[in-house]
């Protein structure tokens, strides 16, 4: 992780890779913190509502976001709101996903 104010997604992407990460965080100030997620085409996503706001930005892959009843096909390029306690898992990966998460406030500072 990192505060500084250049980040390299890139290489950070290709070090998860190769150690088989699925989440990574790469910035974090109070107020908000950046991570990369990853899910392979077909894997389960286990996540579980987060006590933070989330904002998914597909980097590369497609799937599908389930937000409580409501689903949305997500493509490279494209960007989804999750608010926070909201239900949320993405499934029918069809191609390996990777996303940059935004959380606001960072990641685990709400109860």
């Amino acid at each position: 992780m990192t505060q500084d104010a250049k980040i390299d997604l890139p290489r950070a992407v290709e070090e998860m890779r190769a150690e088989g990460e699925r989440w990574r965080e790469v910035f974090r100030v109070p107020d908000l913190s950046l991570g990369v997620y990853r899910l392979a085409r077909g894997e389960t996503d286990p996540q579980t509502p987060h006590a933070e706001d989330e904002i998914y930005y597909v980097l590369s892959g497609r799937a599908v976001l389930r937000v409580g009843s409501r689903e949305h096909a997500l493509a490279p390029g494209e960007v989804a709101f999750v608010p926070a306690r909201a239900e949320h898992r993405f499934h029918d990966v069809a191609e390996d996903l990777t996303l940059l998460v935004l959380f606001a406030p960072a990641e685990g500072t709400r109860d």
